[in-house]
């Protein structure tokens, strides 16, 4: 029998859903990150905010919380980039890219490190954070005295477990630069890679699919290969797109109907649901792509949806909270967006206990 076809608007209500943006969910802060995959927290504030938009009744201080019991964790996982995710997911996240990110860095950062002994950087770091946490300024007072330049700290993250922990990274102290290493945050990893990567492509197909394989190998950062057994592992289903191409899915994943209503919702910098991974569902119109990610900004610019779609961006500022629309809004567009734009100010301005 052919495989169903999937419209753009039913893979846009797919991910909505699966992302808890069509309403918000009940669920625990800890169950939410892993429902989504992790939270992409380049600056600290977007994992609060994109809570906000996912959860009932979420208040600033349970994220807090929940960095410094542990319960979550800040690091940088998939695409050498820093998430938010669960602790349970945090090492089979970090296991399954940490190769994949290891060779990115070194390839990408040849010309810098040549006559660094990475070897050497790699060990006094690990001395450094033996008796606990340390901010990154002491980790490269520590390099230097081993003659070891700054150029090496990038690519420590990828050849050391290591986690951001509170009190920076989060909403009060905004800059994450503590950091610790992972097995000493977190106790030894429970997982090998193999495994490690079956785990995450469930996690990336429970909130991202249906998806190609392409755009699982575009989310992880892995490559087709290294995905393949893990993608042979899984039972699956399979859609075709418009397009013809196929899509696969975990079964009995959330798939709503064309028809489903979309709210309002507001989403942080760097939400990962923009990326190109999701191109397929159309929840960044390419036409307003330029808008979001630019090369003047070092950053992307957090944004509104209507109707599924992102309609514009949005700032908040000295207790004000601007909003820039992509396009004109109808009556009833505006009204929406205006309705959750107070209840995102009230947020902001309350002391969130």
């Amino acid at each position: 029998m052919a495989d169903l076809v999937l419209t753009r608007r039913r893979l846009n209500g797919a991910l909505l859903a699966r992302q808890l943006l069509l309403e918000r969910s009940p669920l625990s802060l800890t169950d939410a990150l892993e429902t989504v995959g992790g939270l992409q927290t380049q600056y600290a504030p977007a994992g609060y905010i994109g809570l906000w938009s996912r959860l009932k009744e979420f208040r600033r201080p349970a994220l807090t919380r929940a960095l410094e019991d542990r319960s979550v964790v800040q690091a940088t996982v998939m695409r050498a980039t820093i998430h938010m995710v669960s602790a349970s997911d945090y090492w089979p996240f970090a296991v399954a890219t940490r190769p994949s990110r290891e060779q990115w860095y070194l390839r990408a950062a040849a010309p810098q490190l040549r006559g660094v002994d990475m070897d050497r950087a790699v060990r006094r770091v690990r001395d450094d954070l033996a008796d606990g946490p340390r901010p990154h300024r002491e980790l490269l007072e520590g390099l230097a005295a081993e003659g070891i330049p700054k150029t090496a700290w990038n690519g420590l993250a990828q050849l050391v477990h290591l986690v951001r922990v509170p009190p920076s990274g989060t909403w009060e102290q905004r800059r994450a630069n503590r950091y610790a290493l992972a097995e000493r945050w977190l106790g030894d990893p429970p997982v090998e890679e193999p495994q490690a990567i079956v785990h995450l492509v469930r996690r990336y197909l429970g909130g991202f699919g249906p998806a190609s394989r392409a755009d699982v190998a575009s989310w992880t950062g892995l490559t087709g290969t290294a995905l393949k057994p893990a993608l042979g592992a899984l039972e699956l289903r399979t859609f075709r797109d418009e397009d013809g191409r196929e899509l696969i899915d975990l079964p009995d994943a959330p798939l709503p109907d064309e028809d489903v209503a979309a709210p309002a919702r507001f989403l942080p910098v760097w939400d990962a649901n923009l990326l190109v991974h999701a191109r397929r569902t159309g929840i960044l119109p390419e036409i307003y792509r330029p808008r979001v990610f630019n090369t003047r900004t070092p950053h992307s610019f957090p944004t509104f949806l209507v109707d599924g779609a992102v309609a514009g961006s949005w700032r908040y500022e000295d207790g004000r909270l601007g909003i820039e629309p992509f396009r004109e809004l109808t009556a009833r567009e505006r009204r929406a967006v205006d309705e959750e734009a107070d209840r995102l100010r009230a947020w902001h301005a309350a002391d969130g206990k």
